[in-house]
């Protein structure tokens, strides 16, 4: 009876008259051949698909931790041409989300953030230029300084996600990812003008 009892004489008995019985096994390998191997867990391999809808969701979160930071930093501005960049690019930035709300209608999924530890880190930077040169001639340099560290954040992420999205033939979001793009460039180029005019220059005078 394979993998189970063998029943059989035993010969130091049976000779005494009677037959008795004693259980015997087969040996442990035998029996081991019966047991199936445990199925091992396997996990979905991502594709580009998850890397595009990730990184939505990274630049999603960051626009909305950016809208809450901008009034803070125009507050903080003593140039009045940078107080007045960084109150306009607030009102873009209200239209980038709009713009992303789009994107994932058109992805198929719901527009939500994921924390991006990136974008907290050159928020947090921006906060602590604020207070460590309050009243300082170099503080208006370091928030320009802090504010062209979020352009190239965005610039990068919004150059990655439309390339995706056009490997991924999302033709509309393409579109409106171009958008955001190319004004996320202009508002880099006019700090850079504004730091060469005034702010940087400003920022070598000695405080009062």
């Amino acid at each position: 009876m394979p993998g189970g009892k063998r029943f059989g004489p035993d010969p130091a008995i049976a000779a005494g008259g009677g037959t008795k019985y004693r259980v015997t096994r087969y040996p442990l390998v035998a029996r081991d051949m019966f047991h199936l191997p445990k199925r091992k867990r396997t996990m979905a391999v991502k594709a580009l698909e998850d890397l595009f809808h990730d990184m939505l969701k990274d630049i999603y979160y960051a626009e909305r931790k950016i809208l809450k930071a901008l009034p803070k930093m125009a507050k903080g501005a003593q140039n009045p041409k940078l107080k007045a960049a960084f109150e306009k690019h607030r009102d873009e930035t209200e239209g980038q989300l709009e713009r992303l709300q789009q994107v994932f209608e058109i992805f198929g999924k719901r527009a939500v953030g994921r924390t991006c530890p990136a974008i907290d880190g050159i928020i947090e930077e921006g906060e602590e230029i604020l207070d460590e040169f309050k009243g300082s001639p170099a503080l208006d340099a370091g928030l320009l300084a802090a504010a062209q560290a979020v352009e190239h954040y965005e610039m990068a992420r919004y150059g990655t996600l439309k390339t995706w999205a056009t490997m991924l033939g999302l033709n509309d979001a393409v579109k409106l990812l171009d958008e955001t793009l190319q004004q996320e460039g202009k508002t880099d180029h006019e700090l850079s003008a504004l730091a060469q005019a005034s702010v940087n220059a400003t920022a070598l005078k000695k405080a009062a």
